[in-house]
């Protein structure tokens, strides 16, 4: 067994003058609350949320590299094998019998000791459906057939799993949330074998490719691509990645989930009407997550938040994060270490809070004059 991700959307990087420089995304924008300038800056973002989407989605290539770890054999039970390690065989039936419904995990690289669990536990895939490609018609998938390349694999991703999970969701699934298709397919030893079912899913990815653990069922609860507050996302080529210690680089902190489902329980709201709302939250919830309202700015860092557009909203996400971090000179972030609510480095150095007013007044010279008083008006 293998697994590959594709992600839903590709970066196109830009930039907007003007305040902390951020990346930008398709048909969405970042809120920049910029606490140093002490406004609100509406930032085009086409990165952040594609990487952010990355952190759930995994990237292309990483899926890639990583398509061959782990087969199944289907001769005599179901076998995993590592084709890296040393000749180790571990019987395992689960998969060969997992359906429709059935969520699995395991914890070696190899998944060598994959199991099935209940969904309302943590797992890392879901499956949406079996597909046996020994009865399509042809010599494709035929006896002594060659194993499919990784684009044939994506292909057949995209031709069979993409349609099956949208039908195990009943047309709700969110492509911009938490969620990404998922594939898992024979290795070389299990195709030679005879093994031709393809076991289409729903999976949490990280921008690495590796799958993040889930906990419920997809079917069941929100899809909107959220963490927990006090998270940290890692930094790489000045880009959030996968969650980390708060105590090693990283580009955002998350501090709070908005629920938008209480004040808005009907329709798609207008983008205006919920940048309102999460920027009057977020601000809220910085000044309770750092004990001060003016933390945000005296260390420095920006409020950050994203929208829901409508095939979010009609697939029934409603929560977004309010993230903090530093916009960095270039392109991205600067990375940050330590948690927003203690000592923290940015760039390896302590932040610098600025002058109150926003701006420095000169210290008068020592021995000069004070000014003369002003006439008062009659």
């Amino acid at each position: 067994m293998s697994t590959d991700d594709v992600p839903q959307d590709s970066p196109t990087p830009e930039s907007q003058s003007g305040g902390s420089r951020a990346g930008s995304f398709p048909q969405s924008l970042i809120i920049d609350r910029n606490a140093v300038s002490g406004g609100s800056v509406h930032l085009s973002a086409p990165t952040l949320r594609w990487v952010l989407l990355a952190v759930a989605a995994g990237a292309v290539i990483a899926s890639l590299i990583g398509l061959f770890i782990t087969g199944f054999d289907n001769e005599a039970g179901l076998e995993a094998h590592n084709p890296g390690a040393p000749a180790q065989t571990v019987l395992d039936k689960e998969f060969g019998t997992a359906a429709r419904g059935d969520c699995l995990s395991w914890t070696k690289q190899d998944r060598s000791d994959l199991v099935k669990v209940a969904c309302s536990n943590k797992h890392l895939f879901e499956v949406a459906a079996d597909v046996d490609m020994s009865k399509y018609p042809g010599v494709e998938f035929g006896t002594g057939s060659r194993f499919p390349d990784s684009l044939r694999l994506t292909e057949l991703k995209e031709e069979h799993c993409v349609p099956a999970v949208q039908q195990y969701m009943n047309g709700r699934f969110d492509p911009r949330g938490r969620y990404v298709v998922g594939l898992m397919y024979p290795s070389p030893d299990g195709w030679k074998h005879g093994d031709r079912t393809l076991r289409c899913g729903l999976q949490f990815s990280g921008s690495t490719g590796n799958p993040l653990q889930s906990a419920g069922s997809a079917t069941e609860h929100d899809q909107s691509k959220v963490f927990e507050a006090g998270i940290c996302l890692g930094i790489n080529q000045n880009l959030p990645t996968d969650p980390v210690d708060c105590a090693q680089a990283h580009a955002v902190e998350i501090i709070a989930t908005v629920d938008l489902a209480a004040r808005f329980p009907g329709a798609p709201p207008a983008k205006e009407e919920q940048d309102r709302f999460v920027e009057e939250e977020c601000t809220r919830a910085a000044t309770d997550y750092l004990g001060s309202p003016d933390a945000v700015r005296n260390k420095t860092l920006t409020l950050f938040f994203d929208y829901l557009d409508a095939r979010s909203w009609l697939a029934g996400s409603r929560k977004l994060d309010c993230m903090i971090g530093k916009g960095a000179d270039r392109e991205g972030f600067a990375p940050i270490t330590g948690s927003a609510r203690g000592d923290i480095l940015i760039d390896g150095q302590a932040p610098v809070p600025p002058p109150n007013s926003g701006r420095s007044t000169p210290a008068p010279l020592p021995g000069a004059a004070p000014l003369p008083p002003q006439p008062r008006p009659r």
